[in-house]
């Protein structure tokens, strides 16, 4: 009896046991994250701001990571100013994280403020001095504000701390638009040994020596990126665009019915298609395809301008006037545009308008001696031989100056008039295109029918018009379509790399980064 009632003593009642401690619970801030993340990274963002709301009235507003979250999903949706505001409340949350100033300098940027990007970008680079991205967004900034030498800097900090194909790109760029083709070139050669698939650096890597006329590396260049991606629509737009200059008009068309199933609605596609059928003399088709581009894309003065060559070539003065005074509205300094639009004006009788339109196209170039010529003619047709002589003695100039520079075989069109018309103004024997002849007679027997000729009719109202312009495409100032546009247009990259985690903060990335805070 005393045993068991010292047993019984001795027992400890259950309720009295210590008990194993329970796991730690995460601090209320932080407590739903995990569930933030996977609705985010599932893209489920009807749910995910659910959830945000209720950590945000839990947490009276403190919890970083869902403000982040939801500023996220505000720029997604395009509220820009909104996500603004919120990335702003993390970076007063937490002032040393560079990543929320990298967010708040990224919201400025899409809504346009370049300069207040860039300060925010400098604080930031204070916290975090080896980020390329950081120096590459800067750089962007820069070129958008047109401060190049220090987008330069920028981009090759950022080249230095990390290489990426966007980077070069955008240096390549910025080359391009100082108009420094060979530094570009440099770039992209760099790019390409860096990153030798990539489709994109070797299109334009090939559509750069298009430019410069450099036919042979141009095809190497669009040849790889077609080995590499057979279906790459740029590549095969530009293949066909050298094939079309080069006036082998069914390949090149051949190779725009396979970029037409990629993209359909591409303006320089149906403009590069109907300078085939111009080239191929089917003006009717030629109207019809550059219309459609024209609507796809009614303020490219290039289209506007081969429309209102075809309209000159079908000898419909009223309408080719329309479309040349539309395209002078979009490129008021090119020169040639003013001498077609003399053109249908002088055909419309309208021979006031249309030697202002002349003088205007003298003034505006300095290299075609096709303008001073057709000017010249218009004055003699009208008894000014004083100012039509002047025009030919500056058309000699020009010639001559680009004979010297390189060998060139003028247009036999426009050979003819010109020594039509030195005759008929009597400027002498030796015209500038004449070629040398053995015997001096004959010579002088030629010369002077043609004078006689000359003084019996007025010459052809601007004759050499047709074959010095017969193609868009192939005329060196005025690359066709897709050529052109790749190298006019202002910068288009985003401001950082799309896989990049802070770009548009990729879910998994940018979740686990902040989700730990």
């Amino acid at each position: 009896m005393a045993e068991e009632k010292l047993r019984m003593k001795t027992q400890v009642p259950e309720s009295q046991k210590p008990r194993p401690k329970k796991a730690s619970e995460f601090p209320i801030v932080e407590k739903l994250n995990w569930l933030i993340h996977l609705h985010y990274i599932r893209k489920d963002y009807e749910a995910c701001k659910a959830v945000i709301k209720e950590q945000l009235q839990e947490t009276q507003g403190l919890c970083e990571y869902a403000i982040y979250v939801q500023a996220l999903i505000f720029r997604l949706e395009g509220n820009i100013q909104e996500s603004l505001e919120l990335f702003q409340t993390c970076a007063v949350l937490s002032p040393q994280c560079a990543d929320n100033l990298k967010q708040v300098a990224r919201s400025l940027f899409l809504l346009g403020k370049h300069k207040a990007a860039t300060e925010v970008y400098n604080e930031a680079a204070k916290l975090n001095q080896k980020d390329w991205e950081i120096c590459h967004n800067l750089g962007v900034c820069y070129t958008y504000l047109k401060q190049f030498n220090k987008a330069q800097d920028q981009l090759h900090s950022a080249l230095q701390l990390n290489k990426h194909d966007l980077t070069y790109i955008m240096l390549g760029k910025i080359h391009l638009l100082e108009g420094d083709l060979d530094k570009a070139i440099e770039i992209y050669k760099k790019a390409v040994e860096f990153s030798p698939e990539n489709t994109d650096l070797l299109t334009t890597l090939g559509l750069l020596y298009l430019q410069l006329g450099v036919y042979q590396k141009a095809f190497e260049h669009l040849g790889n990126a077609l080995t590499y991606d057979p279906a790459n629509y740029k590549a095969i737009l530009a293949a066909g665009s050298m094939m079309q200059t080069h006036g082998d008009f069914d390949v090149a068309l051949t190779k725009y019915r396979v970029v037409a199933c990629a993209i359909p609605e591409s303006p320089p596609l149906w403009n590069n298609i109907g300078m085939c059928f111009f080239g191929k003399k089917k003006y009717v088709a030629a109207i019809s395809c550059l219309k459609r581009a024209n609507y796809l894309a009614p303020f490219d003065w290039k289209i506007l301008y081969n429309l209102g060559l075809v309209h000159l070539t079908m000898q419909q003065y009223a309408s080719a006037f329309h479309f040349l005074s539309a395209a002078i509205n979009f490129q008021p300094k090119m020169g040639e545009l003013y001498m077609l639009l003399a053109v249908a004006l002088t055909n419309l009788e309208d021979t006031e308008n249309a030697k202002r339109a002349y003088a205007e196209a003298v003034r505006l170039d300095k290299c075609n001696p096709l303008v001073n010529l057709n000017y010249a003619v218009l004055l003699y047709n009208q008894g000014e031989k004083k100012g039509a002589l002047a025009q030919y003695q500056e058309m000699e100039k020009k010639v001559n100056f680009l004979k010297d520079k390189s060998p060139l075989e003028f247009d036999f069109e426009m050979v003819e008039m010109a020594q039509k018309l030195g005759a008929a103004l009597q400027v002498g024997e030796a015209l500038v295109w004449t070629k040398p002849v053995k015997d001096p007679k004959s010579k002088h027997r030629t010369n002077s029918a043609s004078k006689s000729a000359a003084l019996q009719q007025p010459l052809g109202s601007n004759q050499a018009l047709g074959q010095a312009m017969s193609s868009a495409a192939a005329y060196r100032k005025l690359p066709s379509g897709a050529i052109g546009a790749q190298f006019t247009k202002p910068p288009s990259l985003p401001l950082e790399p799309e896989p990049e985690p802070t770009v548009e903060a990729s879910p998994t990335e940018a979740s686990e980064q902040k989700k730990g805070k």
